[in-house]
């Protein structure tokens, strides 16, 4: 039975039946199932599949692509086109012999070109073709401007392909490819594996086609030893500068709370001392025994004009006048001398008071790269 009615002398067509609960059901369960068939459906790999069905029977195709040793590669000029910037130039102005254009592809394998070719129909590449072809599909995408594929052959490259027999050619393909990343890497195992990488035949060659390479390769490796040579003597001269800094925090602990043997005159050292924190506390209480009784030692009414004695006594000196000017309040110090550098600074040239004062710095900085400094008043005045 038809379902419409008469209104107004006219028929019109009513809106279908209300379905029942079970066929509603019926009919989601339906939809759904029709959807997950769709989401399960690889999309993506029927498409390459397609292309590359294109691609391998030459259906339609009307490019033909010569390369070494006379190989031919049919194509489809809409699709290197699109694919390539740099090929559709060249396509418009290729020769046509009958219905087909006709391109070269020079100076590389015929089953790179297969592989390049056919990455441009399906974004693909097989991992054996580019395990042996990747240098060769770099300079390819390089040329021909197809910079998905010139991503992939940079990181396969970087990822495992690079060894110390193909560096030497894989970072002259760098350079010429403007791949940075990928040269830095080239260079960096240069460096590291020299000796081994100028043994092989890759190094020779480019020895005789770019000596300039060759020689800008050896200027860098000088300068990395100039730099590896200048951090190892600034770690040197740090490590002098914190030693020196924990002798005077060691000369500080002796002279205020006294260690093992030897300390202030108004307290005895106790003989179940704990070990000690400071490395160069025992080698100081030697030197200090050593400058108290050394017969060699300038007389006390000239000692501070012209400190003597033996090496060991003008170390002594020394680390006492550095500990004068490290120290703040020499009035409470009861470091020996203290005050009497102080006086004797006020007195000396600015040449000797410049060096010293340099010494300082480089101490204070020293320590404050390490940690905190002990002398942070003096830190702030050397700063």
């Amino acid at each position: 039975m038809e379902n419409c009615c008469k209104v107004s002398g006219e028929r019109t067509r009513l809106p279908p039946p209300v379905p029942s609960e079970a066929l509603r059901c019926g009919r989601r369960k339906e939809s759904l199932n029709k959807s997950n068939s769709l989401e399960r459906c690889d999309v993506s790999t029927a498409t390459r599949d397609v292309w590359g069905r294109m691609f391998d029977e030459a259906y339609r195709a009307d490019v033909v692509i010569s390369t070494d040793q006379g190989w031919l590669i049919y194509a489809h000029a809409s699709i290197l086109g699109m694919s390539s910037p740099a090929l559709r130039g060249i396509l418009k102005q290729s020769r046509r012999h009958g219905r087909k254009r006709m391109i070269s592809i020079r100076g590389v394998p015929y089953d790179a070109v297969h592989a390049f070719i056919r990455f441009l129909y399906t974004s693909c590449y097989e991992p054996e073709e580019m395990r042996e072809f990747a240098l060769h599909l770099l300079v390819l995408s390089h040329s021909y401007v197809v910079p998905q594929l010139k991503k992939l052959c940079e990181q396969q490259l970087e990822q495992g392909l690079t060894n110390v027999d193909n560096v030497t050619d894989i970072l002259q393909v760098a350079l010429l490819c403007d791949a940075p990343r990928l040269s830095l890497i080239c260079h960096r195992m240069i460096m590291k594996n020299f000796k081994a990488i100028t043994a092989t035949e890759g190094w020779r060659v480019m020895k005789m086609s770019h000596p300039m390479l060759e020689k800008q390769i050896l200027e860098s490796l000088i300068e990395e030893d100039t730099r590896k040579n200048g951090r190892l003597k600034k770690l040197g001269e740090r490590k002098m500068y914190l030693e020196l800094y924990e002798a005077m925090e060691a000369l500080v602990h002796i002279f205020n709370e006294g260690c093992r043997t030897i300390g202030p005159h108004d307290k005895v050292p106790k003989e179940d001392q704990s070990p000690c924190r400071y490395e160069s506390c025992k080698g100081l209480e030697m030197l200090v025994r050593h400058f108290a009784g050394c017969k060699q030692r300038t007389p006390s009414s000239n000692r501070l004009k012209t400190p003597g004695g033996c090496v060991h006594c003008k170390r002594m000196w020394q680390l006492l006048d550095l500990h004068s000017r490290l120290c703040i309040d020499s009035s409470a110090c009861r470091v020996p001398l203290c005050r009497n550098f102080k006086e004797r600074i006020r007195k000396q040239s600015k040449k000797e008071d410049r060096k010293w004062n340099s010494l300082v710095r480089k101490i204070l900085r020293a320590k404050r790269i390490g940690g905190s400094p002990y002398f942070s008043s003096a830190a702030s005045i050397y700063s």
